[in-house]
């Protein structure tokens, strides 16, 4: 089994910076691509960041240029910084993994979830 834990959600004023961080643990064999989605009330969930093992990012278009996807392969962790917070950016953010890892009955590949951390950002 694989779990997902992330940290450093809060409250802040617009323009202001927060840094999220998610770190997998369990029968982890490779991560391979990690990212950050987010989904505020009423909405669907949607891909902010994600980072593949190679490295290569992708963004959201309403995020290009305030915010930063960054990995460490080594601790199975990744971390979004985000800058020049906007009201538009809040809603839950989730972190997500897809995971190489093994069972009893052999190696699994499938996409993880955490539980999810609150972004408010005030006008």
């Amino acid at each position: 089994q694989v779990q997902l834990v992330e940290s450093g959600g809060g409250l802040v004023q617009a323009g202001e910076s927060l840094r999220l961080s998610c770190a997998a643990s369990g029968s982890i064999v490779s991560i391979n691509a990690m990212g950050w989605y987010r989904q505020a009330p009423g909405q669907q969930r949607d891909m902010v960041a994600t980072i593949i093992s190679g490295g290569s990012t992708n963004y959201a278009d309403s995020v290009k240029g305030r915010f930063t996807i960054s990995r460490d392969s080594a601790k199975n962790t990744v971390e979004l910084q985000m800058n020049s917070l906007e009201p538009e950016d809040t809603a839950v953010y989730y972190c997500n993994a897809d995971v190489s890892s093994t069972r009893v009955t052999g190696m699994f590949r499938g996409s993880y979830w955490g539980q999810g951390t609150q972004v408010t950002v005030s006008s």
